[in-house]
């Protein structure tokens, strides 16, 4: 079940890469997996969206809205060893071949997107997954706490 309670409307404070992880989350949705944004997996690290599905498996996607936004951001290796599959997400005008082998790609734009290669699976250990699914599940209920009463210290 969807629960659409806010409008379609995008503010418009939203930057590019909010833009398009609103598009990953609608469309790993359609995939049965469940998603946060900005999770802090470790300290000195913030992935920009984290799937969770049906099965416990574990998507980080980093959104790049540009060249530079790419190259600027040296910490990606890191979020490899908290996630069973890696992706970058960009929008069409991306030039791709910056992007690593070995890692996947989503085409992205606010409203929808469209893995384009799928990322190679490399399984987290069972104790770092739990960690993982509780972190998604704090980070979550969190979030949900904040928009139910904005006004409580969260």
């Amino acid at each position: 079940m969807v629960m659409n309670a806010m409008p379609d409307d995008l503010t418009p404070e939203m930057k590019p890469g909010q833009l398009l992880a609103r598009g990953v989350c609608r469309h790993l949705l359609s995939h049965d997996f469940v998603t946060v944004e900005e999770l802090v997996p470790t300290g000195g690290l913030r992935v920009d969206v984290m799937g969770l599905g049906p099965k416990g498996e574990i998507w980080i996607i980093e959104c790049k809205s540009s060249r530079a936004d790419f190259q600027s951001d040296h910490k990606w290796q890191g979020y490899l060893e908290w996630c069973d599959r890696y992706f970058w997400a960009v929008d069409q005008d991306f030039p791709t071949e910056l992007l690593p082998d070995g890692t996947g790609l989503i085409m992205a734009d606010q409203y929808d997107a469209e893995i384009l290669r799928m990322a190679p699976e490399d399984k987290l250990a069972p104790a770092r997954r739990k960690v993982m699914v509780a972190k998604f599940a704090r980070h979550a209920a969190l979030r949900w706490h904040a928009v139910r009463d904005p006004g409580a210290r969260v």
